[in-house]
């Protein structure tokens, strides 16, 4: 008598993603989201299926240690996207995740054809501070639950979207484990060969043209101001976007295009060398929802200069792990560089703090953890065993 193949295990969780290979905190976010799901998935026998929509065409693989899962891109196709979407409903997953207030609207249409089907929703930050088309406001508020990595998106999903409080759960984004380890050995990074020597004041962000609300312009324009005192301080930016050419002009109208050393392309390890070799870490961004950027340069002990703005203000605490000054005041952001520049006791007391709270607060083992309940919460916890 011959034994027949194992049935395959019904999808339990489907997720949603704008994209998983793409760069940006969206898109980190979304692969640690993956890494604590395999993870989770692993140790419970959960099985899933995960879509990217703008990621290229076909099948991808992504891994966490052990765990590989594979996900299929659409690039950019729309309908195809949503036409799978449907096609895995029919199977009634357990949980659909959507990766971003976007993607809304197919979890609703995903829950006519699965009915049973809870719904996660991620809010990342600016695309829920603003009042939402209908069709995607009326899809936010049926989702089961929305994830809102910081205070302040928690209360524009209140206050803005009319979101009850008892469906919100605020679950920060964890720090990259790879960038944790990298900065427990910072000597072995390979230093990019553009980047300047000591004093630096370093910033990293994707500069478009739709995201100006970063402050790019005014540490650009402070550094100008503040050469006078500091004639060897340079500003290393890290990162790209359509947005760059305009802040190239900038710096070149203002003298100082030889001393802001714009640095796009580079690999993870090189991105850690930055961290690990810069004086100060400034984004004066009024739009993060979380900053992910912030994490990164406190796990190298960097001290760190925001705007008491958005999510930022949950992760640096004012002359505790940074400076925070007022919104778009570029008085304040150059007394605070100022202040730190001459005060190297001041830069190391900041940066240990900052050390210390992202390994106590934004580990990764936390995040998955906390996840885990979330997901449990929805019922994925009540599956019998394998």
């Amino acid at each position: 008598m011959t034994s027949s193949a194992p049935s395959p295990k019904p999808i339990q969780l489907v997720g949603l993603f704008p994209d998983l290979l793409g760069i940006g905190g969206i898109q980190e976010v979304s692969r640690q989201t993956v890494r604590a799901l395999l993870d989770i998935s692993a140790q419970n026998g959960w099985s899933a299926s995960l879509l990217g929509l703008n990621d290229s065409a076909g099948v991808h693989e992504l891994s966490a240690g052990e765990n590989k899962i594979a996900f299929r891109g659409f690039g950019r196709s729309k309908q195809r996207f949503i036409l799978a979407a449907l096609q895995i409903a029919r199977k009634k997953p357990r949980i659909v995740l959507a990766a971003h207030a976007n993607l809304a609207p197919i979890t609703s249409w995903m829950k006519r054809l699965a009915p049973r089907t809870k719904i996660i929703v991620m809010a990342h930050g600016v695309e829920v501070w603003q009042p939402l088309p209908a069709r995607r406001h009326a899809a936010l508020l049926a989702a089961d639950i929305a994830l809102a990595a910081s205070t302040s998106t928690v209360q524009k999903l209140t206050e803005v979207q009319q979101m009850p409080l008892e469906k919100i759960r605020k679950l920060p984004w964890p720090l990259d484990p790879e960038v944790l380890a990298m900065a427990g050995a910072p000597t072995k990074l390979p230093t990019p060969a553009a980047f300047p020597p000591s004093p630096v004041i370093l910033t990293v962000g994707r500069w478009a043209a739709s995201e100006q609300y970063k402050g790019v312009d005014d540490l650009i324009r402070a550094l100008a101001h503040l050469r006078v005192t500091f004639p060897s301080l340079t500003l290393a930016a890290v990162g790209a976007g359509d947005d760059l050419p305009r802040l190239q002009k900038l710096a070149a109208d203002l003298g100082v295009a030889g001393e802001v050393r714009f640095l796009t392309g580079l690999s993870k390890s090189e991105l850690a060398a930055c961290y690990a070799r810069a004086d100060i870490f400034a984004l004066p961004s009024t739009g993060e929802g979380f900053g992910l950027v912030f994490l990164e340069a406190m796990a190298f002990a960097k001290p760190i200069v925001a705007a008491a703005a958005g999510g930022s203000t949950d992760l640096v605490e004012d002359k505790v792990n940074g400076l925070l000054i007022p919104p778009r005041d570029q008085a304040a952001l150059i007394q605070a560089l100022d202040q730190l520049l001459r005060d190297h006791s001041l830069r190391s007391t900041l940066g240990q703090r900052g050390a210390e709270i992202v390994r106590r607060k934004y580990r990764f083992d936390l995040f998955q953890s906390q996840f885990a309940a979330i997901l449990a919460a929805c019922g994925l916890d009540s599956l019998p065993s394998p």
